[in-house]
């Protein structure tokens, strides 16, 4: 007979609870139990006997997956809920109908294009290195750049030890004390951009992502969210191969 157990972490982002990686950091909390013992990392369940709870909430396979874009406007973080009281995109998508999760991130002073969804394949392979699905960035710098900058910005930079992968640059507009530029990434490390910048003597003024992958921000207001449409998300799923 064949073994019908998935691993703990795998279930709880087909339940849409969390991204794996999320979902590893509530067992290792102690926050999940399975049939009322507190879960461990690398536990496994079978979803059709085995009680899992997390936070003492009973939780249960999404049959409807959903996939929506949101504009995250700056000030709010990419979580589900915060302990520090911050204000964070779960209340931006409190009207979806069913629980979903960010697909990757964007830090609270950034702003644009989110994806979230109850797949945990999809958010798996859209946040997986090995994928290099690029997502393009509007980024205002301050003060000014030259040759020399947008050459180290394009090539790569050391940070915290580790070479960035090239990146595809174009500059916008320049003005005084004022850039703007278009930065297309095919990695996605914390915080990159802003680090990036930092080290060339710049100071980033505003962030915003406009595209991942094929898929684009359009006229999408702060704050929104829709669903993706089906030609969209078989985009995004070529994108990932």
């Amino acid at each position: 007979m064949a073994d019908e157990k998935i691993r703990l972490q795998k279930y709880m982002a087909d339940c849409g609870i969390a991204s794996r990686r999320k979902s590893e950091e509530l067992i290792a909390a102690g926050k999940v139990k399975v049939n009322g013992k507190v879960a461990q990392i690398g536990d496994k369940v079978d979803p059709n006997s085995d009680k899992v709870t997390v936070s003492g909430e009973k939780i249960s396979a999404e049959t409807e997956m959903k996939y929506i874009m949101l504009h995250k406007p700056r000030g709010f973080v990419t979580t589900m809920s915060d302990e520090q009281g911050r204000r964070c995109v779960a209340d931006l998508v409190e009207d979806v109908g069913v629980r979903v999760y960010p697909v990757g991130r964007l830090d609270k002073d950034s702003e644009g294009l989110l994806f979230l969804t109850n797949d945990g394949e999809f958010a798996n392979n859209m946040t997986h290195p090995s994928k290099h699905v690029p997502k393009t960035y509007r980024v205002t710098v301050r003060p000014a750049i030259n040759e020399e900058i947008l050459n180290r910005l394009t090539t790569g930079i050391m940070i915290d030890g580790k070479k960035t992968l090239p990146a595809d640059i174009h500059v916008i507009s320049e003005e005084k004390n004022r850039v703007v530029m278009e930065i297309v990434l095919i990695e996605g490390r914390n915080r990159q951009i802003r680090k990036m910048c930092e080290e060339c003597g710049l100071t980033v003024a505003r962030l915003k992502r406009v595209q991942i992958g094929p898929v684009k921000l359009g006229m999408l207001p702060q704050g929104k969210w829709r669903e993706l449409t089906p030609q969209e998300l078989k985009s995004l799923k070529r994108a990932m191969k």
